[in-house]
């Protein structure tokens, strides 16, 4: 219980006595490791991946009480994470975005990383070869209202019917029977698997099925999920909103799209469904370029450079 969490910490602290904490969010548990390790002049290093914009579909007011809700939210995430003595993000785009709405301390951008080895069965496939019939859009992901998947459903039953486009749709949520119900609607129930959570053996194989990998969000800090098609050598189209963009090279591994414009989606889909076997390779190919820079072997590289800065700075500040 929420009670109980701040003497459990305490007693962890006490414990362990660990040279440095690294939190990753400010609320509850992440709150009191904040003023837990203050207390005890141990360093913190703050990840933040918050953004009110993951809260405001869920909270049914007027728009001006959401507003003010939205910049309260701001400001308590400020006044806890610029308590910290190194702040880091997933992403520059989220650097930004906490700068914009009045970060003042230094801000550094580092992937959360993957372990792209886990992928290396599949980045050896010919993607030519190996190509889906007919052709399927994968959707990994929170089946949330911000996660905006039902894009994805309306965007396939925009395609032409002879395309045959089938999508995938993988987690669990309170949208993934909404989800069934809009198929069912438009007449693609056939063609829209709803598959809720599954395994990792199962999400490895639905990578592998999948022609092309879709994100639809519009609160993405990064996105393991994408991040996962990229280093499964796929093209990826993702909604140009906050941080996604800096996962696709427009028309070289994938397409952007305005977000919630189900009709420049489908046109996306469908150029992928077209393109020739050759370009469609070429596109994967250029996916392995992207995602390289998120081995998770670099990510924790960096992170143990700054606890290693944060630490000698906190033993220079206890000599002086």
């Amino acid at each position: 219980m929420p009670w109980e969490t701040k003497p459990e910490l305490s007693r962890l602290l006490d414990s362990v006595r660990p040279d440095v904490v690294h939190t990753q969010a400010h609320f509850v548990i992440g709150r009191y490791a904040f003023s837990e390790s203050i207390r005890r002049g141990i360093p913190v290093v703050a990840t933040n991946h918050f953004m009110p914009d993951n809260v405001r579909p869920y909270l049914k007011a007027p728009k001006a009480v959401l507003d003010g809700g939205t910049a309260i939210a701001w400001w308590d995430l400020r006044r806890k994470f610029q308590s910290a003595d190194f702040i880091t993000v997933p992403t520059q785009l989220a650097a930004d975005l906490l700068t914009e709405n009045g970060f003042s301390s230094p801000i550094r951008a580092v992937s959360c990383g993957i372990d792209l080895e886990r992928f290396a069965h599949l980045r050896e496939l010919d993607c030519a070869a190996s190509r889906a019939v007919p052709p399927r859009v994968l959707f990994v992901g929170r089946l949330s209202s911000e996660k905006h998947a039902a894009d994805i459903v309306e965007a396939v039953a925009k395609t032409d019917p002879a395309l045959g486009l089938e999508a995938d749709i993988v987690g669990g949520g309170d949208q993934e029977e909404p989800l069934k119900q809009l198929a069912a609607e438009l007449g693609i129930a056939d063609r829209v698997h709803v598959l809720g959570k599954i395994s990792d053996k199962a999400l490895m194989e639905a990578y592998q099925r999948c022609t092309f990998f879709c994100m639809p969000s519009t609160a993405e800090l990064q996105s393991i999920a994408t991040l996962e098609a990229l280093a499964s050598r796929k093209p990826v189209v993702l909604a140009d909103a906050v941080a996604l963009p800096h996962l696709v090279r427009d028309e070289v591994n994938g397409y952007l799209f305005p977000p919630h414009d189900t009709d420049a989606l489908a046109d996306r889909f469908t150029r992928i469904c077209r393109m020739p076997d050759d370009e469609l390779d070429a596109m994967s190919k250029a996916s392995l370029d992207v995602v390289a820079k998120h081995d998770i072997e670099y990510t924790l590289d960096t992170f143990e450079a700054i606890y290693d800065g944060v630490i000698r700075d906190a033993v220079d500040s206890s000599a002086a």
